[in-house]
């Protein structure tokens, strides 16, 4: 099979396209997944240039999350030609994951649904909004009329949240950098756009929300804009940090959250079958029906993959990254 192969870290030119590396073989307890597209993540962006360390051995065929049809499924309920989605685990990283023309996974990472949507759009949804999910909902537990303030909101997790809680009935705050991704976070419904220009962006929220926000989901990860989005936060407020834009795996120090503020985390490693399926589901249904935003930046070829990770390492998209694999 053709399988997308990194040999050691470097930039997006150790992404070769190999055309004959073994197709992986179905066995009990495992999924075996004919990968029709999947989204690209910022970890396997890390992975490529060397951060992730030992976790993923080369060569490795990266890739967290893909979507496609069951090739096979020994010792499972699933049956050959079901529509899954495959996300987490160890995918793509201490098991070949997405980026090839098939892929075996474990049964808890694959999610069955019924859907009509296109292989791409169906692509660019389950990593990236069963995270920003898990964050909002699971971990900080948004309701509707709540508000929430979106630190890195123009990244494809920082997208679906805002997508997601604007479905709930939320007000949404999301922060930038690039005054050229305004108009995407308005295409996005989101309420107030936070300009992230130097200096403290919670001012900037309280200026606009005196007492606070309910909640904050920090994508950007640093010790010093968690310390930041914290002081944004209401009374009895969560902060939840979700992703590490600043590749700062963890904070440099203990950080104390402010009086009744909680501070949690979301970590997409958890997800497993039997919660997210329904899950998935639902994400799948709110887009088919129009309530949901995929917010697909654009859509690549398979022959494609070294510019969409150029792309994703400049930080130039707004929103996700997709590739179809055409087969």
């Amino acid at each position: 099979m053709r399988a997308w192969v990194i040999e050691e870290p470097g930039g997006p030119e150790v992404l070769q396209l190999k055309e004959d590396w073994p197709e992986p073989e179905a066995r009990p307890g495992w999924v075996k997944i004919k990968v029709k597209a999947f989204g690209l993540n910022r970890s396997e962006y890390f992975t490529r240039i060397g951060e992730s360390g030992p976790l993923v051995p080369f060569p490795r065929v990266l890739g967290i999350e893909c979507v496609g049809e069951v090739v096979a499924a020994p010792d499972s309920d699933l049956k050959p030609g079901q529509k899954v989605a495959a996300a987490m685990g160890l995918m793509g990283r201490q098991y070949d994951g997405g980026y090839g023309e098939f892929t075996c996974v474990p049964r808890s990472n694959v999610y069955p649904v019924e859907t009509d949507l296109d292989w791409e759009v169906f692509g660019a949804l389950p990593e990236t909004f069963l995270t920003a999910w898990g964050g909002i909902f699971e971990a900080m537990d948004l309701s509707a009329g709540q508000s929430l303030f979106i630190r890195g909101g123009t990244s494809s997790v920082g997208m679906a949240a805002a997508t997601l809680a604007k479905d709930k009935g939320c007000t949404v705050f999301a922060s930038t950098r690039n005054p050229a991704k305004r108009d995407a976070l308005v295409a996005n419904a989101v309420d107030h756009i936070v300009m992230d220009d130097g200096g403290s962006l919670a001012d900037k929220v309280r200026a606009i929300a005196p007492d606070g926000v309910n909640a904050c989901l920090e994508l950007v990860g640093h010790t010093d804009t968690i310390k930041d989005s914290l002081t944004s936060l209401g009374p009895r407020g969560y902060l939840c940090i979700v992703g590490f834009l600043a590749v700062q795996w963890q904070p440099t120090e203990f950080i104390w959250p402010p009086s009744t503020v909680r501070l949690t985390m979301y970590n997409s490693e958890e997800l497993e079958t039997g919660y997210a399926t329904p899950v998935m589901q639902q994400i799948v249904d709110g887009v088919s029906a129009g309530r949901l935003r995929p917010n697909i930046y654009r859509v690549f070829d398979y022959g494609e993959l070294q510019e969409a990770h150029d792309i994703m390492g400049r930080s130039g998209a707004v929103g996700k990254l997709v590739v179809r694999t055409g087969h």
